[in-house]
């Protein structure tokens, strides 16, 4: 992996606690698909964009809106977004949610300050990839230093289709096993099992292509 210029990060799942019932409510008024029973927001999300995907959908803003009230940052977020910042990593907020609820989001955590850009599904007129690859367009990112942090099966092939390097986060080990073994084209090229992980990562994947530069 080349070295790492900037992240694009996803609030669903790897930088807070949702509670997945707000998403499954979507799901069932929107599309009349029968709630799961899950423990897991980030698998509800990607669920519902996959829906919205494949079929035209009301407003959903005030269920997702709900969602972001009840998110719970991880406590080794924001040193971390913090830490990369002074490192000089270049980090966006890229969001399959409204460009309400993703702002909300940022407001409530206090992280504005962190990210050069924020993306949503309104201001980048789509979902999944289309966020990540309009902040990739819009400051002019070089898609092989850029990495994606995700925790599901559907945001590593949504890195895979923005060009942009995928890493797992590992918050289940059984999931992160299964997901470490995926199809080569499309999966993660590495993981890390917390946030806090972050810089060392990007530290060490830096320090490995100096060393492959001077050998």
């Amino acid at each position: 992996m080349q070295p790492i210029e900037a992240i694009l990060l996803e609030p669903v799942g790897c930088m807070a606690e949702f509670p997945p019932g707000p998403f499954q409510e979507i799901a069932a008024r929107l599309f009349q698909r029968r709630k799961q029973p899950s423990t897991s927001a980030s698998r509800s999300y990607w669920h519902l964009l996959n829906l919205m995907e494949s079929e035209s959908a009301e407003t959903i803003e005030s269920l997702e809106l709900e969602a972001v009230e009840s998110a719970e940052v991880y406590d080794d977020v924001k040193p971390a977004l913090m830490e990369l910042k002074a490192m000089g990593v270049r980090l966006f907020l890229t969001s399959s949610l409204s460009a309400q609820a993703v702002s909300r989001f940022a407001a409530n955590t206090g992280l504005e300050a962190c990210f050069e850009s924020i993306w949503s599904r309104d201001n980048s007129g789509g979902i999944k990839s289309a966020p990540l690859q309009h902040a990739v367009a819009s400051a002019a990112l070089n898609p092989d230093r850029t990495i994606f942090l995700t925790d599901t099966l559907e945001g590593l092939k949504t890195a895979a289709a923005a060009k942009v390097n995928a890493v797992l986060m590992m918050n289940d080990p059984d999931e992160a096993r299964r997901l470490a073994l995926h199809n080569p084209a499309s999966g993660p090229a590495s993981g890390i099992v917390s946030f806090h992980e972050l810089p060392d990562f990007v530290r060490l994947v830096l320090a490995n292509a100096r060393y492959r530069t001077n050998s």
